[in-house]
């Protein structure tokens, strides 16, 4: 595996193993964390369909009882009032719709580093938005993981495609 190109074919070979078992049991490792950071993100995402944030305002009623719990000359008292609140339609959609690709994008390899920076925008916006506590300290941690290595050239559609599309960046 070439550190520029981060090429699924040399990644699955068994001198691959034999050279850098550590090496190795890392990338599995870091597959793992991938496909179960992707389930974490449909889950959300289905979630949000189950209980229609599509179609009603259950999202404002979120950001209107989050105002409560909020001090007054916060940060996120003002994301949520001159942001969040007005937008609630169009945040509910963004978040539902970015949930789904980041979790079906990170199970299938595909535009993998694309869809942990919109993990991380949507992780950004939970925060600024007032719901930022100590759990989401390992979700950051996920996401720049995801950006930082090729997961989906090692095992994922990415490697299939960047050698179709070479130079391309979503891959």
């Amino acid at each position: 595996m070439t550190r520029e190109t981060g090429s699924a074919q040399s990644v699955w070979t068994a001198t691959r193993w034999r050279e850098h078992p550590l090496r190795m049991v890392g990338i599995v490792m870091h597959l793992v964390l991938r496909e179960l950071y992707g389930l974490f993100w449909i889950a959300a995402g289905v979630n949000k369909l189950r209980k229609d944030w599509l179609t009603t305002d259950i999202l404002k009623q979120v950001f209107e009882d989050r105002l409560t719990e909020l001090h007054p000359a916060s940060l996120q008292v003002m994301f949520l009032q001159d942001f969040a609140i007005p937008l609630y339609k169009l945040v509910a959609v963004f978040v539902t719709v970015s949930e789904l690709y980041v979790g079906v994008a990170l199970l299938l390899g595909l535009t993998t580093r694309w869809a942990a920076a919109v993990a991380l925008i949507n992780l950004l916006g939970f925060s600024a938005g007032g719901y930022y506590d100590a759990s989401l300290i390992p979700f950051f941690a996920l996401g720049i993981m995801m950006m930082s290595w090729p997961s989906g050239r090692w095992l994922g559609l990415d490697g299939r495609l960047s050698r179709r599309y070479p130079g391309s960046r979503w891959f």
